[in-house]
């Protein structure tokens, strides 16, 4: 996710090289310094909350039990008071931060590339699956749809390339143990990359039989935040393709898709929540001033993050039951 500064109404039009990268006599030259520590600090806390996480996760793992939020909740005290007992998180921890990370430096080396002003990735702590994910802030305007589109589309693209070998890897530690999918406070929806790769490397077994080992929960939650960015709305990953693609429909698209989320919620109330934020403030995104089109390579580019988005998409990414 990549929120963008918007630049003073009563600055001059900025020109652009062929590169994207701002040329605006004139324009005053934001300075910025950056806090490193910070970056530094929400990164450890993010390492530390995902490694409870997943120490708690591969506990119910190794016990063949369904992942129950509640009760591992009461065990994060227990684990760090033995902390060695941690390093069994390390596996789901440092693959969703290795995905996460990929993203991120996907649009911030992508931004450098063009010129662009771009923070490095700012990390999310969370108690439920260890982090809400990260972001970087883009500093400087862009003023070219090709800038524009291969910034947005560089993260969701760099963040599957890891994405798809750690699926992979974490389905096969995986095992079998019928109908684990339907126990446990949190039941997990199955997209469609895990359903196709679960029927390669268990052949005839039902998607709710597999039990996911931490790894590749970690890849669930790495296909969960891909689809959330790639949803063609406002300044999110996919809003940022539509409008390279398709500027003038921008407004429109994100409007109606906005409004789609809202009954989904019958689903997963996350949809819910997510429509209104998106309707709520989340609807524009700053003008690019370019009348160019893009070129073939960068729209088979849009093709690819789309069938990305619809293989890690899921109606109920979550839902609740009981033991």
């Amino acid at each position: 996710m990549s929120p963008q500064d918007f630049p003073p109404a009563s600055y001059p039009l900025p020109l652009y090289r062929a590169s994207g990268a701002v040329e605006a006599p004139g324009l005053p030259q934001a300075r910025f310094r950056d806090r490193y520590w910070v970056n530094a600090l929400l990164f450890l806390i993010t390492l530390a909350s995902t490694t409870t996480v997943g120490a708690s996760m591969q506990i119910f793992f190794d016990r063949n039990l369904p992942f129950d939020f509640d009760r591992s909740l009461g065990m994060y005290p227990e684990l760090w008071r033995h902390p060695s007992a941690l390093f069994a998180g390390l596996p789901f921890s440092l693959t969703l931060l290795a995905i996460l990370m990929a993203h991120e430096l996907g649009h911030y080396l992508a931004g450098v590339r063009h010129g662009v002003n771009a923070s490095l990735p700012y990390f999310l702590p969370s108690p439920l699956l260890g982090t809400f994910g990260a972001f970087i802030r883009l500093r400087s305007p862009i003023c070219s749809k090709c800038v524009l589109f291969d910034i947005g589309v560089a993260g969701p693209l760099a963040g599957f390339v890891f994405l798809l070998p750690a699926l992979s890897i974490g389905l096969a530690f995986s095992k079998v143990i019928p109908g684990i999918a339907h126990q446990g406070s949190l039941q997990f929806g199955v997209p469609g990359l895990e359903w196709l790769l679960g029927k390669l490397i268990f052949p005839g077994v039902a998607a709710s039989d597999i039990y996911l080992h931490p790894a590749a929960r970690a890849a669930w939650v790495g296909m969960l935040a891909t689809a959330l960015n790639l949803l063609p709305v406002g300044q999110l990953d996919g809003g940022h393709i539509v409008y390279a693609c398709f500027p003038r429909r921008h407004g429109v698209v994100s409007i109606v898709v906005a409004l789609l989320l809202l009954p989904l919620g019958v689903y997963w109330y996350g949809w819910t929540v997510w429509g209104l934020v998106l309707l709520i403030v989340g609807r524009r995104h700053p003008m690019v001033y370019d009348s160019g089109v893009l070129d073939p390579g960068r729209r088979k580019l849009a093709l690819l993050a789309l069938a990305i988005f619809l293989l890690c998409f899921t109606l109920a990414p979550v839902a609740t039951g009981g033991l």
